[in-house]
């Protein structure tokens, strides 16, 4: 906690800590006069500080304590004092009660209409503290948790009344049933938490004797909860409801769509449905309306990767491709492309299956196989549209892949994703599609492998020295990498890593214990990445149609870092585990 006397503003706190500069500290004062917002709307616009900074900062100015809240530290009977919605609108939550006094947590202290209904409402002495937001966020949620085991309850208890019947050895559920409240309710908040949390999944798998609700979060499934077996069949109705799905329709795969909002946040969800020996399975895409378009810095490129990448993208004709397996980013990848190559000067036109991030100014299409529109048969009508740059979401088959060459050789710029395992594996998959060597080799501008990997939680984070074999390795990938002369030459960036730690006596990984605000040490993710360019001698060899280990042993020659030598860095820079990049290379 921040200890300062005789401090005016809360932006003189954060001076007097060095967290702002002393240019930082006159824009401030600057935009406060001249403006007049107050200074803690500024510091808060300009971003300066984190808010767990800004709010020690504030709480050291008015002498207000600061509380590192989480939900451990809440009492939950204290916390049902006041409810769910009130909290979350007011930003507050009461997390201690010692004798009369009720310590408050709340965004705003200085909040005096809210602390008065505080303390009408609970009969207690308020005492304020200041959090952040995502904090008292974070507490709230898990208290959302607990109030979804009691409308499991609440809903189990109706079932089993009248609602649920079993006839012949199946169940029939009556319209009560599917629109019945408390299922409504298990049913949103389901979906709230998925948004909430950051999940790009929901998977709800039926078992023989109850039912899994799981989340994949930063690529990796994680279970929540089991619900009971008898309410399986009544949340898939609400879900195939709201999905317009035929509900008595048990006995084929069926797919749907609907959207939810949570809070100003529009999100999109796939619905899938697949029939199991013990009932239906369901799993939900969630999909941003407007999706988070990103730097390719900001992804994880860098160094040569980078410079070269942005090299190829600028080109006015031949093909990129995106390479890696399901859920390692690529079409985040090329969303971030087409939205630096989006210019009113140039015509885009993607197909995608499905759209997953709308990129503004871009004509994006969605595939339609019921209705014969194929990537194929979307590919041959964007000839006819004028366009200057294609993105293809998958080439699958033999002809989406001849046609998408035969576009980059009429003058098109081409991007599209391929599963392979690597950068190198794309030129002998295309040659075994069906395209001529001699039309690859001259269309095929270059080609990124990509994986996401784990980052390591910032708070929970902690250093250990690796047993023997493992730091021999590290050693041996260093020494490659240093003996890469086009490499050391080409790329300073990673020249100057890889110099660092092979100067270093003795490496060090890192790893997370595991906090509140983590899941398993894990917070958010960041790409690794590999690039082949198209040379001459990479053209050469594709003529010759050699294998993948060649084109490899070329392109690491010519300067490529590949996927393990780039993760092996990101683990002793302390991004990253070791075990996570072994995890997605491996």
């Amino acid at each position: 906690m921040l200890k300062l006397d005789k401090v005016k503003t809360v932006a003189d706190a954060l001076y007097e800590k060095s967290l702002i500069t002393s240019d930082q500290l006159s824009a401030i004062k600057f935009e406060n006069v001249n403006t007049g917002k107050s200074i803690e709307q500024v510091i808060k616009d300009r971003g300066y500080v984190s808010s767990e900074d800004f709010a020690e900062a504030f709480g050291a100015v008015y002498g207000i304590p600061y509380a590192t809240l989480t939900p451990s530290d809440v009492d939950p009977k204290i916390l049902d004092s006041i409810s769910l919605d009130v909290a979350r609108k007011n930003k507050i939550a009461p997390f201690k009660l010692d004798g009369d006094t009720l310590s408050l947590a709340m965004v705003d202290p200085l909040d005096l209409q809210t602390i008065d209904f505080v303390e009408r409402k609970t009969k207690y002495k308020v005492a304020p503290f200041i959090t952040t937001e995502k904090a008292i966020d974070r507490v709230l949620e898990e208290q959302k948790g607990k109030e979804l085991g009691e409308e499991i309850t609440a809903a189990m208890q109706e079932i089993s009344q009248t609602t649920l019947k079993i006839e012949e050895g199946h169940q029939e559920l009556t319209d009560a049933t599917i629109r019945d409240a408390p299922i409504a309710r298990i049913v949103g908040m389901i979906l709230e938490t998925a948004v909430k949390t950051g999940a790009s999944d929901v998977h709800l798998e039926p078992g023989e004797e109850d039912s899994r609700l799981r989340y994949r979060i930063d690529g990796i499934l994680q279970e929540k909860r089991k619900l009971p077996k008898e309410m399986h069949d009544s949340v898939v109705a609400r879900i195939k409801i709201l999905a317009n799905m035929k509900i008595d329709e048990k006995r084929m795969p069926l797919d749907g769509r609907f959207k939810v909002q949570i809070g100003k946040s529009e999100t999109d969800l796939r619905v899938s449905t697949l029939p199991t020996i013990y009932g239906e399975k369901v799993a939900i895409r969630l999909l941003k309306e407007e999706g988070i378009v990103y730097s390719f810095r900001d992804l994880g490129m860098r160094g040569l990767t980078l410079k070269r990448f942005e090299e190829a993208i600028l080109k006015p004709n031949g093909m990129i491709l995106v390479t890696g397996p399901t859920s390692s980013g690529k079409t985040i990848t090329l969303a971030s492309a087409l939205s630096k190559l989006n210019t009113i000067r140039v015509n885009i036109i993607s197909l995608e299956d499905p759209v997953e991030v709308r990129v503004e100014g871009v004509n994006q299409v969605q595939v339609n196989p019921q209705a014969g529109l194929t990537f194929a048969v979307g590919l041959r009508s964007f000839l006819r549209q004028d366009p200057n740059i294609i993105m293809v979401g998958e080439i699958r088959d033999g002809e989406t892949a001849e046609l998408a060459v035969h576009a980059a050789l009429t003058g098109h710029l081409v991007l599209s994703t391929l599963h392979t395992n690597s950068a190198a594996g794309a030129v002998p998959r295309l040659l075994d599609m069906g395209v001529e060597d001699f039309f690859l080799a001259s269309t095929l501008n270059a080609v990124v492998a990509q994986r996401l990997v784990r980052k390591i939680c910032p708070e929970c984070k902690e250093e250990y020295e690796p047993p023997k074999e493992i730091e021999t390795g590290l050693r041996k990938t260093l020494e490659d990498l240093s003996q890469n002369k086009i490499l050391m030459l080409k790329d300073t960036e990673t020249a100057k890593i890889v110099k660092t730690f092979v100067a270093k006596k003795k490496l060090i990984l890192y790893r997370g214990r595991s906090c509140s605000r983590c899941e398993g040490g894990y917070k958010g993710r960041v790409g690794i990445f590999e690039l082949l360019t198209m040379s001459e001698h990479i053209s050469q060899v594709t003529l010759d149609r050699s294998p993948a280990s060649k084109v490899q042993q070329i392109a690491i020659e010519e300067g490529m870092t590949t996927l393990i030598q780039e993760g092996y860095l990101r683990a002793l820079e302390g991004s990253t585990t070791l075990e996570e990049v072994m995890r997605v290379t491996k």
